[in-house]
């Protein structure tokens, strides 16, 4: 797994993209990964995602996929706001 954290400085936004090489989602289940039960292994109750979307959602962010690929694994991005202004600078 690996984070990525850059920052959108003119929308005032912080990006948090969290990579794995798991087995991919496909574009059908975008969107309903995030429901609670939703899962596609043999074990576990499928609620980590819907917790995070919640959690992510509390702080007027937002969590999606932002890439996904069969067999090599997937993206998730969170956009949060930052609370560095951004300010102009005159010539």
């Amino acid at each position: 797994m690996t984070v990525n954290i850059s920052e959108n400085i003119a929308k005032e936004e912080i990006f948090i993209d969290i990579s794995d090489t798991g087995k991919g989602i496909p574009r059908l289940n975008f969107e309903s990964v995030f429901q609670p039960g939703f899962t596609t292994r043999k074990r576990g109750w499928g609620l980590g995602l819907s917790l995070t979307k919640r959690m992510v959602r509390y702080h007027q962010g937002q969590i999606f996929v932002k890439e996904s690929e069969i067999g090599k694994g997937t993206t998730f991005r969170i956009i949060l706001k930052s609370n560095l202004k951004y300010e102009a600078t005159q010539i």
